[in-house]
């Protein structure tokens, strides 16, 4: 499937077989993820994957009742490292710790979907609880929970935005 196909067929997945994914795929999926730009080429992007059920029913807990995330053969805690972005002070903090990440997430949904592996990013949790349950060291942040599995649903397309693109100054259409 080329990058735009991609692009422009991917959808949040929340329902999956119970079909497992071959490590040589999630490897594939990871690695895209790595190859994603960062801020300084810093790559402050860090990876927990988690497959046991058990740790999968807690992650639910801890994702305020998203019962879906149990569902996925895997899922991948997305984590920023606060250290090494940290030579950009308060931006680095605030900003591009969470930017990098994205862009790592993004390749992530991307490549999975490509091998035809459904995923979702999901944001709301809670942070403390996360970090804890995974035993992170403090200045391991996580910033999202990306389940992975093959779809058993076929969601459709939502609506998109319109008149957001502006010439030059905000308000001058394009």
């Amino acid at each position: 499937m080329d990058v735009l196909e991609c692009i422009r067929t991917r959808r949040s997945v929340r329902s999956f077989k119970s079909k497992q994914i071959e490590n040589e795929t999630l490897n594939k999926i990871l690695e895209s993820a790595t190859l994603a730009p960062s801020s300084g080429n810093l790559q402050n992007w860090e990876f927990v994957i988690v497959k046991e059920k058990r740790s999968k029913e807690e992650l639910v807990k801890i994702a305020l009742g998203q019962n879906f995330i149990a569902e996925a053969p895997i899922v991948v805690i997305v984590c920023s490292n606060q250290k090494r972005i940290s030579v950009y002070g308060e931006r680095g903090d605030k900003l591009y710790s969470i930017q990098n990440t994205a862009a790592a997430i993004q390749n992530l949904l991307l490549a999975a979907w490509s091998f035809g592996i459904g995923s979702c990013w999901v944001g709301a949790f809670d942070e403390k609880a996360l970090s804890g349950f995974l035993k992170l060291p403090e200045h391991i942040r996580p910033v999202a929970m990306i389940p992975l599995g093959y779809p058993d649903e076929k969601p459709i397309k939502p609506k998109r935005s319109e008149g957001i693109f502006w010439l030059e100054k905000y308000g001058s259409k394009a």
